[in-house]
């Protein structure tokens, strides 16, 4: 009869095989790639290295990324498109624009000319309002991109609430008197340049005023603006909001205009000269209606603009997920 085979010695104790903890498990999942992650972070997470450390009885996986876990956090901060400026990031073609303008408004105070002299100084035209007011826009957007570069990966709450108010100033102020206020000059004044420029711009300005200096202050406003809208999305008020707002905007302006000819008894403009004071009253209402209606534009725009990117990336990303 053969003789049964000798049973294998008892394995030692050291060579039993033990219970990963569960620390390891819940670590190693979050190792795993999530469908969000970048290519780098699936990578590591199987390479050999990842895969030792998996290993029973090897050191804990190092815990996920921060930006990963702030990512939802990052996402509400809006960001500029550079990816759609092929040469210049929109950063710094904001500070471009700002140093334009400041070089404009230098220009424009150091020219000496009558009307400065008088009641009101460079204050009572509307142009050089928008200088301003276009200066101050961009300016807020140098500074909230370079807000936005300091606080970028801080964890400071107080830092992120300071942002968040400054780029809702910088959107209040793009959709309510960047944008109606900078069209409406472009538009009025070629309109009545191309009519009969001695009512609007007369010859003797071309005595102070060069032409370069004149395309900047009532032609490169508009196509500033428009790349503007283009890069950075820019969240509207309320309607009812941002149309009271151009409202009190228009009608300051027309007060502060009768104010001066009630002091100089000088119309800002040669054109009210002309007029009678019904047709001025039909004049100022329809001035503040066309800025009513751009406001309403520029709101369709922004909104036409973002929401047709949004289609774009959506429709790009569903052949990567299928």
């Amino acid at each position: 009869m053969a003789t049964p085979p000798p049973a294998s010695p008892p394995l030692p104790a050291h060579h039993c095989p033990r219970k990963r903890p569960a620390a390891s498990r819940a670590q190693a999942e979050l190792a795993l790639p999530s469908p969000g992650a970048s290519l780098v972070h699936t990578t590591s997470a199987f390479s050999p290295r990842a895969d030792h450390r998996a290993l029973p009885g090897s050191p804990p996986l190092p815990a996920p990324p921060r930006c990963l876990a702030a990512s939802s956090r990052c996402q509400a901060l809006p960001a500029c498109k550079s990816d759609n400026m092929a040469l210049v990031p929109c950063q710094v073609l904001r500070v471009a624009i700002l140093l334009s303008y400041f070089s404009i408004l230098c220009t424009y105070k150091a020219i000496d000319m009558p009307a400065h002299h008088t009641f009101g100084g460079s204050w009572k035209f509307l142009t050089f309002i928008d200088l301003v007011i276009q200066a101050v826009f961009f300016g807020i957007c140098v500074l909230t991109d370079l807000s936005s570069l300091l606080t970028k990966g801080s964890d400071c709450q107080e830092q992120e609430r300071q942002l968040k108010k400054l780029i809702s100033l910088r959107d209040w102020m793009m959709a309510v008197l960047a944008f109606p206020v900078g069209v409406f000059v472009v538009i009025m004044f070629w309109s009545f340049y191309i009519y009969d420029r001695e009512v609007i711009y007369p010859k003797l300005l071309d005595n102070f005023i060069p032409a370069w200096l004149n395309h900047g202050m009532h032609t490169t406003v508009l196509p500033f603006i428009l790349i503007e809208m283009r890069t950075t999305h820019h969240q509207y008020p309320s309607r009812s909001c941002g149309l009271a707002a151009i409202c009190t905007f228009s009608v300051g302006y027309i007060l502060w205009v009768c104010w001066i000819h009630q002091v100089t008894g000088v119309w800002v403009y040669p054109l009210l000269d002309y007029l009678s004071p019904g047709a001025k009253i039909i004049l100022f209402a329809t001035t503040t209606i066309v800025l009513n209606i751009i406001y309403l534009l520029g709101e369709v725009l922004n909104n036409y603009i973002w929401d047709t990117q949004k289609s774009m990336e959506e429709g790009k990303e569903k052949p990567k997920m299928d």
